[in-house]
């Protein structure tokens, strides 16, 4: 009778082990359980734990509620400016009501996944080119507007949408390279004008304290004529002398031509050209002997009437040439 009461024992010791065993169920920190029971739901969601369930009564799912990130395929679109594009984004986003994400849609994942491809087409028709490229935030809100709208009912919500590239055409991509080297172009060419305006202000500005003040011209021109020096060159400095300048202001045409003209002699005979060189020492030159004789009449090209006629007094007219025995000709 003992055997028997202890077989009974372990017969129902076997038996809710299996019991327990069928019936427990473990449910995750970052998941949440949904029960059916014979197809239906059954009110209230498991939380994390060890959950019972009634065997071969009771299903339990499990739903993951972390967020998920999920990439948005590249969709191939025309902006509102007639551009063509290719946009590729990612979409965050996590279940909230594990009982709707089961019972209101077949597959939650995929849904939002289409849901974020179409809203995406969507935002490229509607915007220009450079809102795509420079206005992204806010063609983030807007999208991620547009698809938890339609999501709320499943139990999701979205968390984040964001843009991640935006793929161009190669011909738009040069002719935007060609506009931004114009754009450069042109602010290069303002900072130079405006770099231009003020040197000439200051210009102005020290020429008028100059001219209250003679000799710091003169010392500007030294200095001038010091950093040229400084560098090894072959460039000749002649100073010109500023009172000279003064005075070719004030003299008429023809003073400043002769003044002018000095000025170009004196330099000439202080600087010969190079490659000219004179007479070397010992030698004579070319129709005069050793003995320092004058040369013959008409080695310079004019005879001896013609000295004549040149040394003749101013009021003197030209006669005729002497005649042979001494005496003049007719006057």
């Amino acid at each position: 009778m003992v055997e028997v009461w202890v077989i009974a024992a372990v017969v129902v010791v076997c038996a809710v082990l299996v019991y327990v065993m069928a019936a427990a169920r473990v449910v995750k920190q970052y998941e949440r359980g949904v029960v059916f029971r014979f197809g239906r739901l059954v009110r209230g969601v498991r939380g994390p734990g060890f959950q019972f369930v009634v065997p071969f009564v009771d299903r339990l799912h499990k739903v993951n509620m972390q967020i998920v990130t999920m990439p948005v395929p590249g969709q191939d679109g025309i902006t509102r400016d007639n551009v063509t594009v290719r946009v590729d984004a990612v979409i965050y986003f996590k279940v909230v009501d594990a009982s709707d994400a089961l019972v209101k849609v077949e597959d939650y994942r995929f849904a939002v996944s289409q849901m974020a491809q179409t809203s995406l087409r969507s935002i490229i028709g509607k915007s220009d080119l450079d809102d795509l490229l420079s206005n992204r935030e806010k063609l983030n809100q807007g999208l991620e507007l547009m698809i938890d709208s339609p999501s709320v009912g499943w139990g999701v919500q979205i968390d984040r949408v964001e843009i991640k590239d935006v793929s161009l055409p190669e011909t738009m991509k040069r002719s935007m390279a060609r506009q931004a080297e114009a754009d450069r172009e042109r602010r290069a060419r303002i900072i130079n004008a405006d770099a231009e305006l003020q040197a000439s202000k200051k210009l102005s500005q020290a020429a008028h304290e100059m001219a209250r003040q003679p000799a710091a011209l003169q010392l500007r021109l030294l200095q001038t004529i010091v950093a040229v020096a400084a560098e090894k060159n072959s460039t000749l400095v002649l100073p010109f002398p500023v009172e000279l300048l003064r005075f070719l202001e004030r003299a008429t045409p023809a003073e400043a031509a002769q003044a002018v003209r000095a000025v170009s002699d004196v330099a000439e005979a202080g600087a010969p050209q190079a490659g000219q060189k004179g007479p070397a020492p010992g030698s004579t030159e070319p129709g005069a002997d050793a003995a320092g004789e004058e040369p013959p009449p008409g080695a310079d090209g004019a005879t001896d009437t013609e000295r004549v006629d040149a040394r003749a007094p101013a009021g003197r007219g030209t006669g005729s040439p002497p005649s042979a025995d001494g005496g003049s000709g007719p006057g």
